[in-house]
């Protein structure tokens, strides 16, 4: 059973920074790829932002250059630096996997981000 626990979430003033968590439960360097995803009240799940096995990235336009995204398999771990936060980027962040072979994917709880004006 794959357990993706997220932690890092909070509250921030706009213009400041967090970085999110995720711990696998195993190893990572047995999914395809992970990412973070984010659903802000009354809005639908959005990407964020993705990275592969071999270490490629993707982000969503509204983030890029302002979040990196981030592996260490040794730790099991996906890292979401978030810097120069905006109030709309509040938002329950979820972290995900996924086996493309067996066509499996995996969600976090999600961890709150709050951005105040």
């Amino acid at each position: 059973q794959v357990q993706l626990v997220e932690s890092g979430g909070g509250l921030v003033q706009a213009g400041g920074s967090l970085r999110l968590s995720c711990a696998a439960s195993g190893s990572i360097f047995s999914f395809n790829a992970m990412g973070w995803y984010r659903q802000a009240p009354g809005k639908q799940r959005e990407l964020v932002a993705t990275i592969t096995r071999d270490g490629s990235t993707n982000y969503a336009d509204s983030v890029k250059g302002r979040f990196t995204i981030s592996r260490d398999n040794a730790k099991n771990t996906v890292y979401l630096q978030m810097n120069s936060l905006k109030p709309e980027d509040t938002a329950v962040y979820y972290c995900h996997a996924e086996r493309w072979v067996s066509s499996s994917d995996y969600w976090g709880q999600g961890t709150q981000v709050t951005v105040s004006s």
